[in-house]
């Protein structure tokens, strides 16, 4: 019960408050320039589908995390959840800086997250581990496409999404060395299709 309290009191503050940071955001790092208004539309329509990404992770690893019976296992999901944490507040503060917002329907994509997680993790951890590496996989590649998207000259997102890009990959990397099964081919078409259609709502929504 009490794991489930936790994970209820992470879906509020991901949801309802303004995520704390616990590292400085790359953004910070690079000098910010002057976009033009079609520049800052197209930036925050892309940060915005990230910002859901994370939404999406929290939801993910905390749902994992309720479910496992192994502790340290539980810890390691605990410990991408909090890094995770760092890109929802990154991704946030980014899109208030662009004058954008999260995405409307961010309560709807925590909780399909959050039960997709959970029935990962019913299966077992070694499935709820290839479900982790695949998903992270699959986020690395979206944001390499959004490396090529964002304007050149918004150096702060796309110093956030770079950072975020190296973290995805050492969370599968992890994941990968703690024993991960390789998920079937329907399943990870699957979670592409979602994928897909979850960025592409997000974009406008």
């Amino acid at each position: 019960m009490d794991r489930f309290l936790i994970a209820a009191d992470s879906a509020l503050r991901t949801l309802l408050a303004t995520p704390p940071a616990g590292a400085t955001s790359p953004a910070t790092a690079v000098p910010a320039t002057e976009l033009s208004a079609p520049q800052k539309q197209l930036s925050g329509a892309l940060m915005r589908v990230n910002h859901v990404g994370e939404v999406c992770a929290q939801a993910l690893y905390m749902a994992q995390s309720c479910v496992t019976g192994d502790a340290a296992l539980r810890s390691e999901l605990l410990a991408a959840a909090r890094e995770e944490t760092d890109h929802l507040a990154w991704t946030r503060e980014r899109l208030d800086q662009l004058g954008s917002r999260p995405s409307l329907l961010n309560p709807l994509w925590f909780a399909g997250a959050f039960a997709i997680g959970f029935a990962a993790a019913r299966i077992g951890d070694r499935v709820s581990l290839g479900f982790v590496v695949e998903t992270e996989r699959q986020v690395s590649e979206h944001l390499q496409g959004h490396l090529g998207r964002l304007p050149d000259e918004d150096l702060p997102s796309r110093a956030i999404v770079a950072r975020m890009q190296q973290d995805e990959e050492r969370h599968a990397a992890q994941a990968q060395a703690a024993g991960a099964a390789p998920l079937p081919p329907p399943a990870r078409w699957l979670m592409r299709a979602a994928a897909r259609v979850m960025t592409t709502t997000a974009h406008y929504i």
